[in-house]
């Protein structure tokens, strides 16, 4: 066999090699827009959804004794305080669960003012992002405005000694097909390398899932 055809044939397994390894090295699925290419929202995201473990502020106005500080949304979803007792909060705005409060109110004191302020948030699942597997600290985070990946990644430490950050996913929920969909994350690139064109902006509900490297 001819040198040139030795070259040829090496140079064709180097180039299968490095495509396999390609594939290995990369997680499944299409890749989502880079935030330097979406435009970001000046204004609020979606109304606050009051989740478990939520801290409230109620306070009634004129009515001292009725108000109540550092009231806890139990586990069960549900808040007791002066006259209300075990009131459902979860999954409400907190207008609407200080207008429910106002009706509970009234029946002992006449045209009461009531206003509910959140003090500490955890939310509900649908307006958390999670970020599982190998990171320094896996953890659910409350969603806010406008969070990209990066912000998520620094608020769980970043990514552990043995992750294999471009083999990253991110899990979405897609309300219009009501499906999952998968999309591939460089976190690699974007906390290792700097590349600013693999941060990707979060929607609330987010599941980034880290792989540990095969080696």
């Amino acid at each position: 066999m001819s040198a040139k055809r030795i070259n040829s044939l090496l140079a064709g397994t180097a180039m299968a090699v490095l495509g396999l390894t390609g594939c290995a090295g990369a997680a499944s699925g299409p890749e989502l827009p880079s935030v330097q290419h979406v435009p970001l929202q000046e204004g609020p995201s979606e109304e606050y959804i009051i989740g478990p473990l939520d801290e409230l502020t109620i306070h009634v106005w004129r009515n001292p004794e009725l108000s109540a500080e550092s009231v806890q949304v139990r586990p069960d979803g549900r808040i007791t305080t002066p006259l209300v007792t075990d009131m459902p909060a979860v999954g409400k705005t907190p207008a609407m669960l200080q207008e429910d409060i106002r009706l509970q109110l009234s029946q002992y004191i006449s045209e009461p003012i009531v206003s509910v302020i959140v003090t500490n948030f955890a939310g509900t699942f649908s307006q958390q992002v999670r970020i599982v597997g190998a990171t320094a600290q896996p953890a659910s985070i409350p969603y806010r405005a406008n969070m990209t990946v990066l912000d998520a990644m620094i608020a769980v430490g970043g990514l552990s000694e043995y992750a294999s950050g471009n083999r990253a996913k991110l899990i979405r929920f897609d309300r219009e097909s009501g499906q999952q969909r998968e999309y591939r994350l460089r976190l690699a690139d974007l906390l290792k390398d700097g590349d600013s064109s693999a941060n990707v902006m979060l929607r609330p509900g987010d599941v980034v899932i880290i792989p540990e490297s095969n080696f």
